[in-house]
């Protein structure tokens, strides 16, 4: 890839957020990747510059027809100092499904990674140290085509932004409180719920407010048929454990294919545990919880990792797991992954790079 490179001014260089306040996504580094395509040219013009304000037409068909895609990942600053990157090819290769299912272009997995290699050597000084802290990568595709009419645009731009950020939830790992919906739903099988498009993050924010408003941190979502079948919550996918057995929702179209998710599966069947991907509904859910067989519910996702549910709270009742108190296996999970991430432990599956 031809990448030009266009460093801040000193006049321009930002002033770096306090580590120990970044909440998420509030504070952005000093520059940015960004490339354009061009039917019948492809991609052109890639170039690290500064961070600022795009130009768009009135007409750019993003903002009439939704095509708007999207990544999160993350660079990790290790004890030794060192830069590390988790699976940044596993998220280029499902921002191409994204890009696939919304007859967008498909992006070069290995030439955009060396291209974000060297904007994260640029902005590195971005990357926090303090504990908890990281720096969330945000890559998007966007149409800019300035054209009225429904069908797939022309022209497109794609570009990473970086923010370092700290927890994502604000009790941090502690047990979060989740409201399950059966008002609202966010995807169908033949929909677009297994890939990160705008709308989809559009559609769930209602439900969203209304959660946080009565008090909870997330919402749980249904199936859209029956509205009995966990899938997801809004920004995590979701296990439970009941019994010997920890289960998650199967990928059936209307689930986002977590990387965090992967990543759980393959570290579980590692340690000998036994892991099922099968439908489950809230009622079974529930009948768990009163039987004493449920014992742990936690998330996980690329911002919060490992989020442990201290209760939920469906059609008015409130279900308390595990005490409210983080379980065993997700404090076992967290300290597994992070130990990964951060490059304090051996990765026996090739997911870390270090710059």
């Amino acid at each position: 890839m031809d990448l030009q490179l266009e460093r801040v001014t000193e006049k321009e260089a930002k002033c770096k957020p306090d580590q120990s306040c970044l909440g998420f996504g509030r504070h952005f580094s000093d520059h940015m990747l960004v490339m354009s395509y061009t039917e019948g040219k492809g991609w052109h013009d890639a170039s690290i510059q500064p961070y600022r304000n795009f130009s768009l037409d009135p007409a750019a068909m993003v903002l009439h027809y939704g095509q708007a895609i999207f990544e999160g990942m993350k660079a990790y600053r290790g004890k030794d100092g060192g830069i590390y990157l988790f699976r940044p090819a596993d998220n280029l290769a499902r921002m191409n499904l994204s890009a696939a299912r919304l007859c967008m272009p498909q992006l070069e997995v290995d030439k955009v990674l060396a291209a974000l290699k060297e904007l994260l050597r640029l902005d590195q000084d971005w990357i926090p140290s303090a504990k908890g802290a990281t720096l969330y990568i945000r890559p998007t595709m966007i149409a800019t085509e300035a054209a009225l009419g429904v069908r797939p645009a022309k022209q497109y731009l794609f570009f990473v932004i970086l923010s370092p950020v700290g927890a994502y939830y604000p009790e941090g790992f502690n047990p979060v409180k989740i409201y399950v919906t059966d008002k609202y739903v966010r995807a169908v099988p033949g929909g677009v719920g297994h890939v990160k498009t705008a709308g989809n993050y559009a559609a769930s924010i209602m439900a969203a407010v209304e959660a946080q408003q009565a008090g909870f941190t997330q919402v749980l979502w249904l199936d859209a048929v029956e509205r009995r079948y966990i899938e997801e919550v809004g920004t995590m996918n979701i296990f439970f454990v009941i019994g010997e057995k920890i289960i998650t929702p199967p990928l059936g179209g209307s689930i986002l294919p977590g990387i965090t998710r992967d990543s759980v599966i393959q570290v579980v069947k590692d340690w000998g545990l036994d892991i099922v991907e099968r439908r489950i509904t809230i009622d079974e859910v529930l009948a768990a919880q009163e039987d004493g067989s449920l014992t742990e519910i936690f998330g996980t996702g690329t911002a919060a990792v490992i989020s442990p549910v201290g209760s939920l709270h469906y059609q008015g009742r409130d279900c308390l797991i595990n005490h409210g108190k983080t379980g065993a296996l997700s404090q076992r999970l967290f300290d597994e992954l992070q130990a990964i991430q951060y490059g304090a432990k051996e990765d026996p599956y090739g997911w870390v790079i270090k710059l």
